[in-house]
């Protein structure tokens, strides 16, 4: 069903070799890109079954080509499973990505030229919300939004000032590199006062919401949208959630709108991931994430470090560098870090005056290394390896004696098999 053992390697052998590598680093690193984490192989197995082979346009019993009678039962268990997993009205589980999932509420609440309201993607927004080379910044007039200087924390007052003058046909909240809970309830409140619909993306956040460790958006947004990979721990796609009013026009506006055929495996796999989060030890491993980005923060803050907006309450920190080694940059921190096995990414701070490829921070995430089963411990003697590299002005030593203790941590834990 899934392919015979072995069959890749012998018909293909480079790209059976390059997986192989993928494997093998994936294995031998510590992820802190918070916006990856290692899905289970259940959702390993529907995303490589035999449903790559077939097309099903439309949805659930509407479809435009027979034999999708397995597939539209799939489908249909994962939309219950979803709205089960949420609360939520409606659930549309084809999107293949969180930037399509928000393209459906674009192209089902706007038109082309129309205001929209959201935040700045260098002060933790998303591509994806109105970045000028992306295509909602090219489609539609996006008005950014942004923290406080002093707090690094959303600016409500200044949301509500935009939103009156601008007067914004949606509002989009949520953020990719943002560690602190946003108030839904306080941009609903400002997005409908202003004549506007909202769309919370909580992309990373799905997790922690879904367990009931950050604020809801559904209850008091329009639409909602999230990737099924990051905290939630599915394959690789996007949901798009809304109130029954909007189902129409969300449906339409994933198919045809803007894409053909489901991945229907990829659908499969949002099922099984849906389903794993729905059982109690979904919130214990939530739990344990937050757990571990707190404990990884103070330890990093007791090293000397600075984070963005003073800690996190979620799966992640924004390090700032500057307070640390003014000449150090993310990019670089990056490299040096990679190099001793811990796998992060350079990002962009509130008010940075470095260009993005540089950046002045570093974003970290706890989700993958929890998956894996580290703890609290793990996470001090982290910051300790951090300490270590960020400090060592590229000693090979320091570095080698670093790569080998976080290769000998990742063999007590390795990869859910």
């Amino acid at each position: 069903m899934f392919g015979s053992p072995g069959y890749l390697e012998k018909s293909d052998p480079e790209v059976y070799g390059l997986i192989a590598r993928e494997e093998n680093r994936q294995q031998n690193v510590l992820e802190m890109i918070a916006s990856e984490n290692h899905t289970s192989p259940a959702v390993l197995a529907a995303a490589g079954s035999c449903l790559t082979n077939k097309y099903a346009e439309g949805l659930p019993g509407k479809r435009y080509y027979g034999g999708c009678e397995q597939v539209d039962q799939i489908e249909t268990l994962a939309i219950q499973r979803c709205k089960d997993l949420f609360g939520c009205d409606h659930v549309n589980v084809q999107p293949h990505s969180g930037a399509q999932a928000n393209m459906a509420v674009y192209f089902a609440s706007l038109q082309a030229g129309d205001t929209a309201l959201a935040m700045d993607l260098a002060h933790g927004g998303h591509l994806s919300h109105g970045f000028k080379i992306n295509f909602s910044g090219k489609l539609y007039n996006f008005v950014s939004y942004g923290v406080k200087e002093d707090t690094q924390t959303i600016d409500y007052d200044q949301v509500n000032a935009l939103a009156k003058a601008h007067k914004p046909k949606l509002i989009v909240c949520g953020a990719s590199a943002y560690p602190r809970k946003i108030d839904f309830d306080k941009l609903a409140e400002i997005a409908h006062s202003n004549g506007a619909k909202i769309l919370a993306d909580i992309a990373h956040v799905a997790g922690l919401v879904c367990t009931g460790l950050h604020p809801d958006p559904i209850p008091v947004c329009d639409y909602v949208t999230s990737t099924t990979h990051k905290t939630l721990r599915g394959p690789r796609g996007g949901i798009t959630m809304c109130k029954d009013e909007n189902t129409r026009a969300i449906n339409s506006a994933v198919f045809p709108g803007m894409q053909g055929g489901p991945l229907c495996h990829i659908v499969a796999a949002k099922a099984v991931a849906f389903g794993e989060a729905l059982k109690p030890e979904f919130k214990t491993y939530m739990e344990q994430v937050l757990k571990n980005c707190n404990a990884l923060a103070e330890e990093l803050v007791s090293k000397g470090f600075s984070l963005c907006s003073g800690g996190s309450d979620n799966h992640l920190i924004l390090l700032d560098l500057r307070p640390y080694d003014a000449n150090l940059t993310g990019a670089q921190a990056e490299d040096l870090l990679g190099l001793g096995g811990i796998v992060v990414n350079k990002n962009l701070l509130p008010f940075d005056t470095r260009k993005a490829m540089d950046a002045s921070g570093v974003r970290i995430g706890t989700p993958a290394l929890t998956t894996r089963g580290l703890k609290e411990d793990h996470m001090r003697q982290i910051a300790n390896w951090i300490d270590k590299l960020l400090s060592s002005q590229g000693d090979q030593k320091v570095i080698s004696q670093v790569r080998s203790e976080t290769q000998e941590l990742c063999q007590q834990f390795p990869l859910p098999a």
